[in-house]
């Protein structure tokens, strides 16, 4: 008889600093009680000021490691981060297509804090149209909303641009806003924006994408609606960045086993 956890696939990048991509992912979804699948899109070179360079994996090495995995074990949510080239979109596109009856969190990880950017043109080309219809939630920035919908005029536009364009709803986020709390914007179809307000803490983080999304989607591998997943998502993020600590000499690291009493 099969266990019953809650099991998301992450797509992401291995960052060897410890604090975004795949390991974000897996500790984030530790946390939430989940099981994380990690399929690693990425090898990169970074630290916690900037990244340096990025080597994807193969489209075909991405494909297998994915299907191996599903056809063993059930899944219950995708979660995609880091996918550098057109033929990472297209080996994922691929997997989604196969297995539409789960739902699809995508952080549209374009650039590294430092600016460093991640994804070339083709790529985000590709993102906007294999990714983007078939994603439940879209979780960009500012900046990463703009870059998906360059020719849109206001935040408000780029978001329903999305929307029109197949994703089911956008959760646009306000860090990198000049705003003195942070506002993040939920859009959906013929529905009222709903707004979230959280206290902008004081510092910069590495892996707050990764771990909202991955929140989003283990919360969403335990069947919470739509509307809970992302409020707890929200909450638990905050919280990681809110105990976060700067382990080197540039963006603090979240803690995403705040919860853990036991710590020092």
């Amino acid at each position: 008889m099969l266990d019953s956890k809650p099991t998301v696939m992450c797509f992401s990048g291995l960052d060897p600093t410890g604090g975004a991509g795949i390991q974000a992912d897996i500790e984030t979804l530790f946390s939430l009680g989940c099981h994380a699948v990690p399929i690693v899109t990425a090898l990169t070179a970074q630290n916690t000021h900037n990244a340096l360079s990025i080597n994807s994996t193969s489209a075909a090495l991405i494909v297998q490691q994915a299907r191996a995995v599903l056809e063993d074990m059930p899944v219950h949510c995708f979660k995609i981060g880091l996918v550098g080239a057109m033929e990472t979109v297209e080996a994922i596109h691929s997997i989604l297509k196969d297995y539409a009856y789960i739902p699809v969190v995508l952080d549209p990880v374009v650039a590294a804090g430092g600016g460093y950017q991640f994804s070339d043109t083709e790529a985000l080309s590709a993102i906007r149209s294999l990714l983007i219809p078939l994603t439940t939630v879209l979780t960009p920035n500012t900046d990463e909303i703009k870059q998906l919908a360059p020719t849109a005029d206001s935040l408000d536009a780029c978001a329903n641009e999305l929307i029109k364009a197949g994703c089911q709803h956008v959760l646009l986020t306000g860090t990198h806003a000049q705003t003195e709390s942070v506002e993040n914007r939920l859009y959906t179809s013929h529905q009222e924006v709903t707004l979230h307000n959280w206290p902008r803490l004081p510092d910069s983080y590495h892996g707050s994408g990764c771990t909202l999304a991955a929140a989003i989607a283990g919360y969403l591998a335990h069947k919470l609606t739509l509307r809970d997943a992302i409020q707890q998502a929200q909450r638990f993020t905050w919280e990681a960045l809110s105990h976060g600590t700067r382990m080197g000499f540039g963006q603090h690291i979240p803690n995403r086993s705040y919860w853990n009493k036991q710590q020092p």
